[in-house]
């Protein structure tokens, strides 16, 4: 069983990455999509959404980091893919089930979805394109606006060469809403020979073990879950080999949050650094009341030195930040 980090844009970025890859349970992650349109981007765009690629690609905590490339022109992505196996990328993954508006009218994400011959062309030409003993694999969804087509899509990434399938149980219209199908996911590991990840409404211990009944596949990937609750791909994994974990305390997730803290305060603008802990901050409040208390104390909150004071860390910048400044 492997239990997957999901790559939620503007969510999951290198910050969140490490700070809950710390925690456990998390056998991979993945990079925010990274957008490739009529050229081989350059080593900035990757150093900026995927700076693990350049400290061996993987986390602090020793997780290893795949990077997920985005857009519809099967040559500009199997450049893209080749350059970034160049710079260190262990796995390719490409991304089919970005739901956004603006990613959508531009011919990426789900949209995509509703041509399944591009996406098996999508799949032949990346994986032509990178070494053989580099997987490639893809994410999608159950269609765009139904889902009559989502075995035929899922046979067109294994037939094009992808080695796992990660599925997202609804269609791009459905959006985030539950419930997530994970009766489909049966249906399309059925149809290939490679392994599905399920994904979709896993938040706690009984909805991983009703997913796994329902669908009939081992292997996850967590999104919005493991934001939510950090300790919760610790949980399963521990579950899945007889044990007990135990739950994570709101005393023991203060580290964890004062991590967060401190590490956008080096790698962000004052101005931005706040909005990313209060959206963490927001999500945690589904599973810990204490987190609502904070939330609303921070949420007018625009000073870094005051959320300082009231996270109760001391920041300093490090020497080669100092002289970079």
């Amino acid at each position: 069983m492997q239990i997957a980090l999901a790559p939620m844009e503007g969510l999951v970025d290198e910050i969140l990455r490490d700070v809950l890859t710390q925690v456990g349970g998390i056998d991979w992650c993945v990079t925010e999509f990274i957008r490739v349109n009529d050229r081989v981007l350059p080593k900035s765009a990757y150093r900026k959404l995927a700076p693990e690629l350049f400290k061996g690609a993987r986390t602090a905590a020793g997780t290893p980091l795949r990077v997920q490339l985005l857009g519809s022109d099967p040559q500009c992505l199997g450049d893209n893919a080749a350059y970034a196996c160049k710079l260190g990328a262990p796995v390719i993954d490409l991304n089919f089930g970005c739901p956004a508006k603006t990613v959508n009218k531009s011919r990426g994400g789900a949209v995509l979805l509703k041509e399944p011959e591009l996406l098996h062309a999508i799949l032949c030409e990346v994986r032509r394109s990178v070494p053989a003993a580099i997987p490639v694999t893809a994410k999608m969804r159950l269609g765009f606006d139904h889902k009559d087509w989502a075995v035929d899509c899922a046979q067109a990434l294994a037939e094009g060469g992808a080695s796992q399938i990660v599925v997202h149980a609804r269609t791009k219209v459905e959006g985030y809403k539950p419930p997530a199908h994970w009766e489909w996911v049966a249906r399309v590991q059925e149809a290939v020979a490679v392994p599905v990840y399920a994904n979709g409404d896993i938040w706690s211990l009984e909805d991983w073990r009703r997913c796994r009944e329902v669908s009939g596949v081992e292997d996850i990937m967590l999104g919005r879950g493991v934001v939510a609750r950090p300790d919760l791909a610790r949980q399963i994994a521990a579950a899945r080999a007889g044990q007990d974990a135990g739950v994570m305390t709101w005393e023991e997730l203060q580290p964890l949050l004062a991590d967060f803290w401190l590490q956008a305060r080096r790698k962000m603008s004052p101005r931005y650094a706040p909005g990313r802990l209060k959206q963490w901050l927001a999500m945690l409040t589904r599973s810990y009341p204490q987190a609502v208390e904070l939330f609303a104390q921070l949420r007018r909150e625009t000073s870094c030195e005051h959320i300082d004071a009231l996270l109760g860390v001391a920041f300093a910048l490090r020497e080669p930040e100092r002289q970079a400044i």
